[in-house]
């Protein structure tokens, strides 16, 4: 039978300790009850449609299936359960996925243990829960959280590895060829890298991309060197023999 006033909690993270530790905490505060704990993901599912609690306490890193897709299950399945995820890092864009998906609330794991006590009741009041403090209008969040993830996002920050070599071999003066020759590359692919770049800098040139690159400092840290172009060096000319009489 369900106590009123009592909020029933599923534990969900793959450390036994810590899940120990939640219990026990728990077990100290009243108007809290550990009605099941969980290993990992699927286990955390199962126990959900088994138990209906009111929280789902749910490790993001978990085995077998991880927290967000705990919460796809969830969703899918129409499972009212409230979940709070435990995280190491609260960043912008996860906390976006997160909070799509259906998750009530995401608290740090090093989070004082008052701190938790009151996201399990901001929780059950139909607030949301973010990092420190509880948030009353999501939709004002989420285009707070997306405006501070895409002015983070730079043209820059969408190049591949292999194309910033590539720009390091543009600005060092190298063809096409020669940065063929270098990375094991045709012709053709390295013109392919090429238009990729110049659509994802805006740039339409060589030497547009060798200044974009030197302004942004795109170079700071690249791994080819000038010597990337790898051009042979041209073998010296012998001294032509005098004629003897």
């Amino acid at each position: 039978m369900k106590d009123e006033g009592v909020i029933r909690l599923v534990i969900a993270d793959d450390h036994p300790l810590v899940r120990d530790g939640l219990r026990r905490l728990f077990e100290l505060q009243a108007g809290f009850s550990v009605v099941g704990e969980a290993g990992d993901g699927i286990e955390a599912v199962e126990r959900v449609r088994q138990l209906a609690p009111d929280v789902l306490l749910l490790d993001v890193a978990m085995p077998r299936m991880t927290g967000l897709e705990v919460l796809n299950v969830l969703a899918e399945e129409g499972i009212g359960v409230r979940v709070i995820l435990l995280t190491a890092s609260i960043e912008s864009e996860a906390t976006v996925h997160a909070l799509r998906r259906g998750a009530r609330g995401l608290l740090l794991k090093g989070a004082p243990t008052e701190q938790l006590y009151r996201c399990v009741r901001a929780v059950m009041k139909g607030e949301f829960w973010i990092g420190h403090e509880r948030v009353g209008d999501l939709v004002q969040t989420l285009l707070r959280i997306e405006r501070e993830a895409s002015m983070d996002a730079s043209p820059a920050s969408r190049l591949t590895p292999r194309e910033r070599q590539v720009i390091a071999a543009i600005v060092d003066g190298a063809s096409n060829k020669e940065i063929g020759r270098t990375f094991g590359l045709s012709e053709q692919t390295v013109k392919n890298h090429l238009s990729n770049i110049f659509d994802k800098l805006g740039v339409s040139t060589r030497l547009e991309l060798a200044l974009y690159a030197v302004h942004h400092r795109l170079l700071a840290d690249r791994p080819v060197a000038a010597a990337a172009r790898a051009r042979p060096a041209a073998p010296a000319k012998r001294p032509k023999a005098r004629k003897t009489s």
